[in-house]
């Protein structure tokens, strides 16, 4: 069956490719340098109306399927891998979360600053000694009278420090594994929560990276999201959103990778010609346009799943693993095509690469991805 966006996703396309042409794939290269948070690309994204383009219209969201999220993460990927992977999460990891499994009050409370940009959400799930084995995590949640009291830390946390609210996943039963889970939502200013130093990272630099700690935070009963143990249900539902977004950064970072190339092979002269004749570099290019197609049609498929009945992990796992090792094994071809120019910070190319790699590492590492397509086939 032949697939393709409808006319009003290539719309929603248009207008998102022109804003983050016109502000920020020229500063891209200035937050990679300085480390420094783009604040004002979130600002553009909500007042465009993209930032919770997700949520429900009745909370002040767009009610746009993930289709259209998708597309958004990928052409705002394109131009500046650092703002994608900020937007993403707060979209998707937290807001969705939150409308998805939060109560009419949690939801009347958090979601319309979430859907404006007023506030911005982060995720709190990984560890120190839980990474891949999410359900190994140690951060615990004792319920006294109203309150849960939070201890433990939590590591790696993307808008760590810079978030106002925070999805922390902690155990209320220890004795149950992970059917002893809960997810809380804890805002910033809680006594007791706190950030560590920003990461220095390989890429996506701008977009802040801390631990959390909690020591002793309180948070009201009213704050727990779902009921007590529902919490590794919230979080692999969450991740399989957020799988889906990782993905879509990873294909926007191969599709720059590529034009990238193209346009450098069409005007790099060498032996009399440009290298675009040479035919070591059409098959390099020819592999590059093949690889992105198909993760292409592997990520919207995906998507379009996503609103299916059903859980559809390994589909959306089979999209980020294509989608994550496509940009890496490609900007990684961009700068053998660009030759001493791609090692340099001035063509760009050297930039995609580093930030394609976290690609392959967060939301599930790709061994975590082919051990869930393969719990899935050979069920």
């Amino acid at each position: 069956m032949l697939f393709s966006p409808s006319e009003e996703h290539e719309a929603i396309r248009r207008r998102i490719r022109e804003l983050a042409e016109k502000h920020f794939r020229p500063k891209a290269a200035y937050w990679d340098e300085t480390h420094e948070f783009p604040a004002e690309n979130l600002e553009r994204l909500a007042e465009a109306g993209f930032i919770g383009m997700n949520l429900p219209e009745e909370y002040g969201g767009a009610g746009l399927d993930m289709l259209s999220h998708t597309i958004c993460v990928e052409e705002i990927a394109r131009c500046c891998a650092t703002t994608a992977v900020i937007f993403e999460v707060h979209n998707t990891l937290h807001s969705e979360t939150v409308a998805r499994f939060g109560t009419e009050d949690q939801k009347r409370r958090y979601l319309p600053d979430l859907a404006s940009g007023k506030k911005l959400g982060a995720f709190c799930l990984t560890e120190p000694e839980a990474g891949s084995d999410a359900g190994g995590l140690k951060s615990t949640a004792v319920l006294k009278g109203d309150r849960y009291i939070l201890d433990g830390q939590k590591c790696f946390i993307t808008n760590g420090g810079v978030a106002d609210l925070y999805l922390v996943f902690a155990l209320t039963d220890r004795e149950k594994g992970t059917r002893g889970i809960t997810c809380f939502i804890v805002e910033k200013g809680t006594r007791g929560l706190t950030f560590g130093k920003p990461e220095d990272k390989m890429g996506i630099k701008g977009s802040a990276t801390t631990d959390v700690f909690l020591d002793s935070v309180e948070v009201p009963v009213e704050n727990r999201l779902g009921q007590e143990g529902e919490g590794f249900k919230i979080a692999l539902s969450a991740l399989d959103a957020g799988r889906l977004g990782i993905g879509a950064q990873a294909l926007g970072i191969a599709q720059a990778a590529y034009e990238a190339s193209v346009a450098h092979a069409k005007s790099r002269v060498q032996f009399g010609k440009p290298i675009a004749q040479l035919q070591a570099i059409q098959w390099m290019i020819a592999d590059m346009a093949t690889d992105i197609e198909a993760a292409r049609l592997l990520l919207y498929r995906a998507a379009e799943l996503y609103h299916q009945p059903g859980r559809h992990s390994a589909e959306i796992a089979m999209a980020k693993l294509k989608c994550a090792e496509t940009a890496m094994h490609h900007t990684t071809k961009a700068v053998q095509i660009h030759g001493g120019y791609g090692y340099m910070r001035e063509y760009g190319v050297e930039r995609l690469m580093r930030d394609a790699k976290i690609t392959e590492i967060y939301e599930g590492t790709s061994e975590i991805m082919r051990l869930i397509i393969a719990s899935t086939v050979l069920r």
